[in-house]
């Protein structure tokens, strides 16, 4: 029988690999052997560590953590030296079986290209703004080649060398995001050196990040349309809020909570408080008004979200548009305590399911599906199953194979 990497063990290995070129980065940065690109340390090297390609290939990854356990036992083995006689008369024979025997040829495979900005993380966090401006700029710069709707059909699509990729599958998830940052501002080139997407140089740093983020968003939708699940995990966009209760002003003053976003409606219709989760309302009129119209249902419901676009945002996150006549009024999405959007329902669709649960985490251990099947009372209504299922199947999101 072939073993198998566990999913933990996976993570833990890619976790690794992640933070210590990081750390290598923050290092050379911190003596100044290193200068900044974009705003951020640039990463100095032409290749990285490929942790797509070791999160996809089982072999590999034995391969990658025998690697790794050898060079580990070596520093351990060095250190020791300094110290301990015996470690010295050690080392040598050590350095040799290594040299040797550890499968040295997995380090060829597990190189990718990299880019200055390789290991850069977007600054906007991710905001109905951001997500609002990002539209904007998609509008006027992207889609003559990439198309209104992301499928890469725009009118200018075909005088290009290559075809552009669709944008509304897993890609913008293949790659880091800092990869993803370079390749809007800088273009791309054919391994022929034809230039095949343009550089635009000519949009500032901040709206690169912006457009990226509405890729997100909107990526995101269009795979829950045509799938029926959020397939790559997507954060609940961030949004100014007023609370009655908590004083909270923002969605990530309530992370460690969980959340439940109900767009437009009524605040006579919302549902009760519950002590389970946190209630989001996105009310309709702050589409057109804004949060000088909200001050009456702000003491009503227990938290309004208060930015103008918020409705049109989660729209796109939920594959809709927000003005077409089945837009997301009267639905509902649940967010874990994590903040990835994890659930959501159908206007007039009742009670709450497990099969609402939209995120998955990768399939469950047998012993932790038994532990959800005894801990679930047999009156249990459907809301409580489904929180229990999102507690103990936390989502394991990765951009580029790295945990993210």
């Amino acid at each position: 029988m072939a073993w198998t990497v566990p999913a933990d063990w996976l993570d833990t290995v890619l976790a690794l690999a992640q933070r210590s070129q990081q750390a290598l980065q923050a290092a050379l940065h911190s003596v100044g052997l290193l200068t900044d690109v974009h705003g951020q340390p640039a990463w100095p090297w032409a290749q990285r560590l490929a942790a797509e390609v070791l999160a996809q290939e089982p072999q590999l990854a034995r391969q990658a953590t025998a690697l790794l356990a050898c060079m580990l036992g070596l520093g351990v083995l060095a250190l020791l030296a300094l110290r301990w006689r015996w470690a010295r008369w050690a080392l040598a024979p050590a350095l040799l079986l290594v040299a040797t025997a550890a499968p040295w040829s997995a380090l060829a495979l597990l190189q990718a290209p990299a880019v200055p900005t390789s290991w850069h993380r977007s600054p906007t966090g991710f905001t109905v703004q951001s997500i609002t401006q990002g539209a904007h700029i998609y509008q006027q710069q992207c889609v003559r080649c990439h198309g209104a709707d992301g499928k890469g059909e725009g009118p200018d699509a075909a005088r290009l060398p290559m075809w552009p990729p669709t944008l509304n599958g897993s890609l913008l998830w293949k790659r880091l995001e800092g990869e993803l940052f370079w390749r809007v501002r800088h273009g791309m080139h054919s391994a022929a050196g034809v230039q095949t997407m343009p550089a635009f140089a000519n949009l500032t740093d901040e709206q690169v990040w912006q457009v990226l983020d509405y890729l997100q968003a909107y990526a995101a939708g269009q795979l829950l349309r045509d799938t029926g699940a959020w397939a790559q995990p997507v954060r609940m966009p961030q949004a100014r809020l007023h609370c009655r209760n908590t004083g909270a002003t923002s969605v990530r003053q309530l992370q460690g909570q969980r959340l439940r976003v109900v767009l437009g409606g009524s605040v006579d219709a919302l549902p009760p408080d519950d002590p389970r989760l946190v209630t989001l309302w996105v009310p309709a009129q702050a589409v057109a008004g804004g949060a000088a119209e909200l001050a009456d249902p702000a003491d009503q419901a227990e938290c309004v979200v208060q930015d103008p676009q918020a409705l049109p945002v989660l729209a796109w996150v939920l594959g809709q548009a927000a003005n077409d006549g089945k837009g997301p009024q009267g639905s509902q999405m649940l967010v874990d305590r994590n903040g990835w959007l994890r659930a959501r329902s159908s206007p007039g669709q009742g009670d709450w399911s497990e099969d609402d649960l939209v995120c998955r985490a990768s399939a469950p251990s047998n012993a932790t599906t038994t532990r959800l099947a005894a801990s679930a009372s047999p009156d249990a209504d459907g809301l409580e199953a489904l929180i229990r299922r999102m507690d103990a199947e936390p989502v394991r999101p990765r951009r580029g194979g790295f945990p993210h």
